[in-house]
């Protein structure tokens, strides 16, 4: 059994018989009274947010949780066919865990699986992911002197917006967790 100094912010815990990861932790000591760790932790099942004081010291379960690479397949209805690289093994996985980063999945892309026994308990598409613009407006020579965006439909079907001179076929780096373009790629 672990105690409340093991745990870090993406520890995953059980907390109340429910699977929970650590979002955000503080050491708090205030004034003449006893320290505690304040906590913030997220539901894996549902999603839902909490918040929990634990006594400094106090014991808590920290779940080993086994993180696989695996290779996304296709979409089937609202789950994700993902395959294991070495078992060649097909897993379907909700597409719930991989959040808003689900409408950047293609085909043959390498995720992160988290097990807990033999339950999918989170998704994680890779942080960065390359992207063609099949459409958008057209661009102009010399459309950089402002941070204008404008609409892109990526190949995955996805709309982000993008600066101004950017055209069909030009490929763009996007990061997963937030959906903005980060950079635009030559290819």
């Amino acid at each position: 059994m672990a105690d409340t100094g093991d745990i870090n912010v993406g520890s995953i815990i059980r907390f109340n018989g429910e699977l929970v990861q650590i979002t955000d932790y503080q050491h708090r000591t205030p004034g003449n009274l006893r320290a505690f760790y304040q906590a913030k932790m997220r539901n894996l099942k549902n999603g839902k947010q909490t918040e929990n004081r634990f006594r400094s010291g106090e014991g808590v379960e920290i779940v080993r949780v086994e993180y696989r690479q695996m290779q996304f397949i296709y979409t089937e209805a609202e789950f994700a066919v993902v395959m294991d690289n070495e078992t060649y093994e097909q897993i379907h996985v909700p597409l719930m865990l991989f959040g808003s980063g689900s409408k950047f999945l293609k085909e043959g892309m390498e995720v992160k699986i988290s097990f807990e026994g033999d339950d999918v308990i989170i998704a994680e598409p890779p942080t960065f992911v390359e992207c063609q613009i099949t459409y958008t407006e057209p661009g102009m020579k010399g459309d950089t002197a402002t941070n204008t965006l404008k609409k892109a439909t990526l190949d995955t079907g996805t709309e982000i917006s993008v600066p101004l001179f950017f055209n069909e076929g030009d490929w763009v780096k996007i990061d997963t967790r937030t959906g903005d373009y980060v950079e635009r790629i030559k290819k």
